[in-house]
């Protein structure tokens, strides 16, 4: 008796000689779904269903931009960088095609992606930052790390830069990574489309709208409070210094003055 094809037979490599499931047991659920999607999974599925699109719903998708079990996403068009002192007014910024900015450390940023991202009904999303290009630069994803089913949209990302110093990024760069998974079957309440966001919402930034005080910026702040100090103190010395001199001076001509009336009786 042959044993039962599965219903995703065109596309598997499970056991194919060269293949790098040669050898291994089949990764499945018991209703024979994979699980991750590998590669050719992504590459078929993402250009059928055009799951990365422009905002006008056009594919946007690249071949170049896949990996093993994932697919690359890049920074889009706005950002949000949480200011260094109270005293400087930040808002959304929009950015030109391949714009530079810089996330100074200590503080927090709001990235979003150029691409517009929809996880099928029957997939969960996976999202993360890329480690070249920010974790090893000290940026950390302090968002969620997932988009539900039904998820349409751009992701926004809530970043922290714990690094020593300044992250420079730049619009276009392949900041981000998304792998998908097959749910065991089509959940019955997606998302709704409309919880999707376009651009970075300013209720989320309210919160960290004002000053984010890092070690950074304490430093900063007691080094300026050292040198008021200090110039205070010199001040002080000076008028210390000229007060001694005036003092003396009265008393030199006092003297004078008594030696002279003493000598004059």
């Amino acid at each position: 008796m042959e044993p039962p094809v599965p219903n995703d037979a065109d596309d598997r490599t499970d056991g194919v000689p060269g293949s790098p499931t040669h050898g291994a047991a089949p990764c499945m659920s018991e209703d024979g779904r994979k699980g991750i999607w590998s590669r050719q999974t992504l590459h078929r599925r993402m250009l059928a269903e055009r799951l990365v699109t422009a905002s006008d719903g056009t594919s946007v998708f690249k071949e170049t931009r896949l990996d093993p079990a994932g697919y690359r996403l890049t920074m889009g068009r706005e950002v949000y960088v949480s200011p260094e002192k109270s005293a400087v007014k930040s808002s959304v910024r929009r950015l030109e095609e391949e714009e530079a900015f810089f996330i100074p450390a200590g503080q927090f940023a709001f990235l979003i992606t150029d691409e517009v991202v929809t996880v099928p009904n029957d997939a969960f999303a996976f999202i993360a930052l890329r480690s070249k290009k920010t974790k090893f630069r000290g940026l950390v994803n302090v968002s969620g790390f997932h988009a539900d089913p039904g998820y349409h949209g751009r992701l926004v990302f809530a970043v922290f830069n714990a690094g020593p110093g300044d992250v420079h990024l730049r619009q276009g760069d392949e900041l981000f990574a998304i792998m998908l998974a097959d749910l065991d079957s089509p959940t019955v309440k997606p998302r709704a489309r409309e919880e999707g966001f376009m651009n970075i919402p300013a209720d989320l930034i309210a919160p960290i709208a004002g000053e984010v005080q890092s070690l950074a910026g304490l430093k900063e702040r007691i080094d300026e409070v050292r040198d008021d100090l200090e110039e205070r103190l010199h001040s002080m010395e000076r008028d210390v210094a000229v007060l001694r001199w005036a003092i003396a001076l009265v008393l030199s001509a006092f003297v004078a003055l008594m030696v002279r009336a003493f000598v004059i009786a």
